[in-house]
């Protein structure tokens, strides 16, 4: 094996340190690009999307609002239009004398209940309890995404939130019937942020003997079991201005004062 002389020994050495600092100085001119962060080796990160800047960033782009009515039906707005509630309420309001009776709330009810009934058997069961979950209102699965978020707002969707609302006192438990107030507290579950009543999931929860079937006969009990519930005074009259305000109208719309006392 032939011996190289010190000098060459030397020279090589200081080649080879010479070569080594310059694939180090060509990795990092070649590393993660400035413009954001990367994810996996050699994948990208997901940019953010144009509308869901962080802090300075562009604003994001607001969310329709929604209502969904007492029997579970969905009413949507574009942002800037008026809450949908009066939506369903001239839709309800079948002589639009501005004031639902209770034949007139059972018979929107029931006209809702034949809409989902796809097969018309006068029975809604558990495969169009899931098309209604999916497809007709999936913001009952997805939980809160609309009008911000904050205390109190941040719902849980999925029918983990129970498959009977109980029909719970309106705008936070207050007992308001038709009165106004704050936005419900605590963790808000399914249709909640949107409704009247706090049941989460409506149509389910007009299952008055727990077999997951709903009859049309459960689903008019429910609507006057809710009317009821609407009907603080018991006139058996319901307006649109004296009806509680959704979680979601009430952060929408901002604080309101209460309607003056009826005669």
């Amino acid at each position: 094996m032939q011996i190289l002389p010190r000098r060459a020994l030397t020279s090589l050495r200081a080649t080879c340190i010479l070569m080594f600092a310059a694939l180090c100085l060509g990795a990092c001119a070649s590393g993660p690009p400035q413009d954001g962060p990367r994810g996996d080796w050699g994948k990208a990160a997901p940019s953010r999307p144009s509308g869901e800047g962080e802090a300075g960033g562009p604003p994001r782009r607001p969310h329709r609002s929604l209502f969904i009515s007492p029997a579970g039906e969905p009413f949507r707005a574009e942002p800037g239009a008026p809450y949908p509630v009066a939506a369903w309420f001239a839709g309800a309001d079948a002589d639009h004398d501005g004031a639902l009776t209770r034949e007139e709330f059972i018979g929107d009810a029931l006209r809702f209940f034949d809409r989902i009934d796809g097969d018309h058997n006068g029975v809604v069961d558990g495969f169009e309890v899931s098309a209604y979950e999916t497809q007709v209102a999936p913001e009952i699965l997805q939980g809160f995404q609309g009008g911000g978020e904050g205390p109190g707002m941040r719902g849980q969707g999925g029918r983990g939130g129970g498959r009977r609302g109980g029909g719970g006192p309106p705008e936070g438990g207050s007992g308001g019937g038709k009165r106004g107030g704050a936005p419900m507290g605590g963790m808000l579950q399914g249709a909640t942020p949107y409704s009247l009543l706090a049941e989460p999931e409506p149509v389910m929860a007009s299952d008055g003997d727990f077999d997951r079937r709903i009859t049309r006969a459960e689903a008019a009990k429910a609507a006057k079991a809710r009317f009821a519930l609407l009907d603080s005074d018991g006139d058996g009259r319901l307006r649109l201005g004296d009806l509680p305000r959704t979680p979601l109208q009430a952060r929408l719309e901002g604080p309101r004062a209460s309607s003056p006392a009826r005669r």
